[in-house]
């Protein structure tokens, strides 16, 4: 769970990160794209010499794309990245004190976008995306069956029992314990 809560907080320091560099480049395009149209031709005999055409690259027209966005839309980009961000935030809070919500804010947060990774693997296939995808997947099932979510496995009241009776043998192992120190001389 706590190993979950840490990948969760990262999530959410990068989102964090990438919702602020938006705010930052919405403040400054006009700047940030006459220096990137400046400099992008002193690229050119290194990409040459690399086998790579910047004419061509997805990741140069993507980037002379996102100066063309208004900024109204940076905002709503930046507002979502950060609401993301906080989504991210509850769910590792909620792992990280191994709380019963915090584990179906877990579950229902994470199945959600499911099917926009499924999605965006029709569209490209990469390590990361595969990754993230087996990640999440694994993440759901392990806190559906394990935590014994919505009814699986024996639901809530099997888990109510299973912590108790944990609980329980935990006092008399204790009590055991200090029966047997206080018995020796």
């Amino acid at each position: 769970m706590r190993a979950l809560a840490v990948e969760r907080a990262l999530r959410c320091v990068i989102f964090l990160a990438v919702a602020a560099g938006v705010f930052k480049v919405k403040g400054s395009r006009e700047r940030l794209r006459h220096a990137f149209d400046q400099d992008l031709p002193y690229l050119k005999p290194l990409a040459n010499q690399i086998g790579w055409n910047p004419d061509n690259s997805k990741i140069i027209h993507t980037i002379s794309h996102a100066f063309a966005l208004s900024s109204s839309t940076l905002t709503w980009i930046a507002v979502g990245l950060a609401g993301y961000a906080a989504i991210e935030l509850v769910e590792a809070v909620g792992l990280w004190l191994m709380a019963r919500w915090g584990e179906y804010f877990a579950v229902i947060a994470t199945s959600v976008f499911l099917p926009l990774e499924i999605y965006e693997l029709t569209e490209k296939i990469t390590a990361t995306r595969l990754i993230a995808l087996v990640i999440n997947i694994v993440a759901v099932i392990w806190l559906l069956w394990s935590k014994r979510l919505f009814g699986l496995n024996g639901g809530g009241k099997a888990y109510r029992e299973e912590h108790e009776t944990a609980s329980l043998l935990s006092v008399e192992r204790a009590g055991l314990r200090e029966t047997a120190a206080s018995a020796t001389p």
